[in-house]
């Protein structure tokens, strides 16, 4: 499990990399501003038949993926540009979450805070020449490098949308 989590964070971090530019969607009315204190990233999504990260597990089972609204709890925000979250069951599972073409990021400070994603999950098997690749990329010593030997199965969410809420 460490080393999912491990290579999840490497992957995240490789991808802050990347050259893109931030369209976060942090408009509010009146209302959503004292409701909870509220944010919107991404496109504009609803709170509606959100189900929460262990049932929407449940839900996905062996498939390759699966459309989604969930909720959570953000486990951690890349600290670099916010342009990856980890978010967090009850038991302690994370799941890693992206955005659509990373067209938005979150709040560096966000961590600990609930959040409604809208998007799917989905499995993906990374290979070790790209696992290797990230982990140089995120500056890993070279014997974290070596010690990537085998493909790695992991559970990841594409958010096209965001709820924040800061309660």
């Amino acid at each position: 499990m460490k080393k999912i989590l491990f290579l999840l964070l490497v992957i995240g971090l490789a991808a802050c990399q990347s050259e893109t530019k931030e369209t976060a969607d942090t408009t509010q009315t009146p209302t959503e501003q004292t409701a909870k204190h509220t944010q919107y990233f991404g496109a504009k999504i609803t709170p509606d038949h959100a189900i929460p990260y262990a049932q929407m597990l449940g839900k996905l089972g062996d498939l390759d993926s699966l459309p989604a609204k969930v909720e959570g709890t953000i486990a951690d925000v890349c600290q670099k540009k916010g342009c990856w979250m980890t978010i967090t069951d009850d038991n302690g599972q994370e799941m890693l979450v992206q955005f659509e073409n990373y067209g938005f990021f979150m709040p560096k400070d966000a961590a600990g805070k609930k959040v409604i994603i809208e998007g799917y999950a989905y499995n993906e098997v990374t290979d070790v020449k790209t696992l290797k690749h990230y982990a140089s990329d995120a500056g890993q010593p070279q014997e974290v490098i070596d010690a990537i030997t085998e493909p790695q199965k992991e559970l990841k969410f594409m958010a096209k949308g965001v709820i924040l809420m800061d309660e």
